[in-house]
């Protein structure tokens, strides 16, 4: 019955939001197609539900041949292949809103674990890939909150970029989403929302660890 009723809330809301926020989206487009690559959206292939690929849509924020530059799959803060109006769009996380397509055609839900890309999940043990996906990925999920500045940490740390996403980031953020499985319910994903809202207003809250005090410890 959960599951039913939240396929329902994600098809009603994701239509609703769309909707509501095509004010936002369209000069957003509109502005993409003006500037930087002349490209608007981004997609790219993403581990889901059930350990199957999907395309993600986000909207573009890098320089198409980002991938063979820099640090590869691993994004830093002041990345130089980050667009002008990329960087505003990660910044806020507008960037992601076109994943409301995802959820509305069933690839995603609201709230679940981040989907990664295939050389992220490949990291994880046996154990861990059979335990994350056992329900969609999402738009937010706790992982999201957790690492909402993923790139500052990554920045920030003494190991290289791709060291810091293996031995740090990678682990913990695996301990979450399973953490997730074990807890999800109306309530979690209510109070999941919520968190993401909140982190707009106050990116610097450690208010989750309030919210839900048996997560993981963070060591980092």
């Amino acid at each position: 019955m959960y599951k039913v009723l939240k396929r329902f809330f994600d098809i009603l809301c994701s239509l609703l939001a769309l909707i509501v926020l095509s004010p936002i989206l369209l000069p957003v487009i509109v502005l993409l197609k003006l500037t930087g690559e002349h490209e608007v959206f981004y997609f790219q292939k993403r581990v889901g539900y059930k350990n199957k690929e999907f395309l993600i849509w986000k909207f573009a924020t890098m320089l198409k041949n980002s991938p063979n530059m820099g640090s590869g799959d691993v994004t830093t803060r002041n990345d130089p292949r980050v667009t002008k109006m990329g960087s505003f769009l990660r910044m806020s996380k507008l960037n992601e809103l076109p994943q409301l397509i995802n959820i509305l055609i069933g690839d995603m839900s609201f709230v679940g674990p981040r989907p990664l890309m295939k050389a992220g999940f490949d990291r994880y043990s046996d154990e861990m890939k059979e335990k994350v996906y056992r329900v969609k990925p999402g738009l937010t999920g706790i992982g999201s909150i957790v690492f909402r500045d993923e790139e500052l940490i990554i920045t920030q740390s003494s190991l290289p970029p791709h060291e810091c996403y293996r031995q740090v980031i990678l682990p913990y953020k695996g301990a979450v989403e399973v953490w997730y499985q074990q807890h999800f319910s109306f309530y979690t994903d209510f109070m999941i929302l919520f968190l993401t809202a909140w982190q707009i207003i106050s990116p610097k809250s450690e208010l989750v660890y309030k919210v839900f005090p048996s997560l993981p410890p963070r060591s980092f």
